[in-house]
């Protein structure tokens, strides 16, 4: 496959013909460049010879373990790499991110939360093309300027309070844990602390000209983590 330039392009490496499908599907009416393998050394020799942008890999592969490929695809470059996998115990993600994965997503995942975390990526390696403009209700978030408006009143955040909103804005409606949040903002997966997001999400509801007694965008689901949703719309 060749890749358009200006195009994000994507190598999605499983084995499971309906899951392999619905992703390339997916991404690709997104506006990304799609390309699928079946198997491990297939998708090695396609990322040796194509160059794509980033790589989603499933662990569970027909011709070679997961966390190998990984390994081999390290030797070869640095592509943003994100393990898509039913596996969701904690030493596999451990071993999964120490050999050099960038992100991990248990299945069964949606498309949009997928798209947000190549974003994620791309973002955290300077890499990402196509910055975007997000908006959610009366809230306008654009990527390229990082500023904010809320009904057409600039928000003064800090860079923090910003890629916080982003990642939540990007998985409107979704709960986002606090680990994900120290994962992708923070990037501590592991030993950061829940009491950092707390106080940006304190300060970020204020801004809002919201609070956690009185929601409107920043829906808080106790124990899980917090959700981004229009305050008018349907995932209120």
């Amino acid at each position: 496959m060749t890749y358009r330039s200006g195009v994000t392009s994507i190598l999605v490496i499983e084995d499971d013909d309906a899951i392999r499908d619905a992703v390339t599907r997916g991404l690709r009416e997104r506006g990304h460049a799609v390309a699928a393998a079946r198997s491990g050394l297939t998708g090695l020799e396609h990322i040796i010879h194509q160059g794509p942008q980033v790589v989603l890999l499933d662990l569970g592969l027909p011709d070679i373990d997961g966390l190998t490929l990984i390994a081999m695809i390290r030797a070869a470059n640095d592509v943003p790499l994100i393990v898509i996998t039913a596996q969701d115990d904690d030493p596999t993600m451990i071993q999964a991110l120490d050999s050099g994965a960038d992100d991990y997503v248990v299945k069964p995942f949606g498309t949009d939360q997928v798209a947000a975390r190549i974003r994620a990526v791309l973002r955290r390696g300077g890499r990402d093309l196509t910055p975007s403009v997000i908006t959610v209700g009366g809230l306008t978030i654009d990527e390229s300027t990082r500023t904010a408006t809320l009904d057409g009143r600039l928000l003064d955040l800090s860079r923090k309070e910003f890629d916080v909103l982003v990642l939540l804005a990007s998985r409107r409606g979704q709960v986002v844990t606090k680990r994900e949040l120290l994962s992708e903002v923070w990037q501590q997966a592991y030993g950061g602390s829940d009491r950092t997001v707390d106080v940006h999400l304190s300060w970020l509801r204020r801004k809002l000209g919201e609070s956690a007694a009185a929601p409107r965008y920043l829906i808080s689901v106790r124990g899980v983590g917090v959700r981004l949703v229009d305050p008018e719309g349907d995932d209120a």
